[in-house]
C-alpha cells in the first residue's frame, strides 16, 4: 500500500515509523526494517533510537485521505480484486470443459 506523505503506520511493529516510511517510498517492509535496524546498529545505538522517538513523535498516525490510489480502497486492493475476478472466471470455464468433457458433449 502506498501513501501520499511519510506518516505513521498502524501495521507497524514499533510505532509504525518504518512501516510508514516502506509504505511512502513503495518498498518491502521487513527489508526496509532491517536496513534502519542495520544503520542504528552501525552509526550507534542511542542517536538512532533518539531519532526514532521523535519520529514516532513527529509523524501523524496515517488517515483514509493518505492512502495513494484514492480513499479507503488502495490500488493494490483493486488489483487483488480484479485478479481474484479473473481467476475465478478461469475456473469457472476450466469446470464447464470438464463437465463438458465428462457428459461427451
Amino acid at each position: 500500500m502506498r501513501t501520499r506523505r511519510w506518516v505513521r503506520s498502524p501495521r507497524g511493529k514499533i510505532f509504525g515509523v518504518v512501516t510508514g516510511l516502506a509504505e511512502w517510498r513503495g518498498l518491502d517492509p521487513g527489508m526496509t526494517r532491517a536496513i534502519v535496524f542495520l544503520i542504528v546498529l552501525f552509526t550507534g545505538v542511542f542517536p538512532g533510537i533518539a531519532i526514532y522517538l521523535a519520529l514516532a513523535l513527529i509523524l501523524p498516525p496515517q488517515a483514509d485521505d493518505d492512502i495513494a490510489g484514492g480513499r479507503g480502497r488502495s490500488s493494490d486492493d483493486t488489483i487483488y480484486a480484479e485478479w481474484e475476478e479473473a481467476e475465478t472466471s478461469a475456473y469457472d470455464k476450466e469446470k464447464d470443459w470438464d463437465e463438458r468433457f465428462r457428459n461427451g458433449k
